[in-house]
């Protein structure tokens, strides 16, 4: 029997961030600034995410000569769920109050 686990604060937190524009290609540099998550918190959890089929990763080519490729990311259905389900059940204060 697997136990359904609800998300952390900082995966909520995501999944809000996520789910604002969830159609939209999203880096996880943009991430970051907006969630005021750090790069060791973020990207193993979008790795995470996107290993439980949540979240999809593309590469996507520089917009700019001379700047690496990097991931971008965005919700699946099942991430828009959650994400809904999650928002809905804490409807509250916002979760970066509940987080600082």
């Amino acid at each position: 029997m697997v136990r359904a686990r609800r998300p952390s604060q900082q995966m909520r937190l995501l999944l809000e961030a996520l789910s604002a524009r969830s159609q939209e290609w999203r880096h996880g540099y943009d991430l970051m600034k907006q969630t005021g998550l750090q790069s060791g918190t973020l990207y193993p959890l979008l790795m995470r995410m996107t290993e439980q089929a949540l979240v999809e990763a593309q590469w996507c080519e520089p917009t700019r000569p001379g700047r690496p490729a990097r991931h971008a990311y965005r919700l699946t259905a099942a991430g828009v769920a959650l994400a809904n389900a999650s928002i809905t059940a804490n409807s509250g204060p916002g979760l970066r109050a509940a987080l600082a």
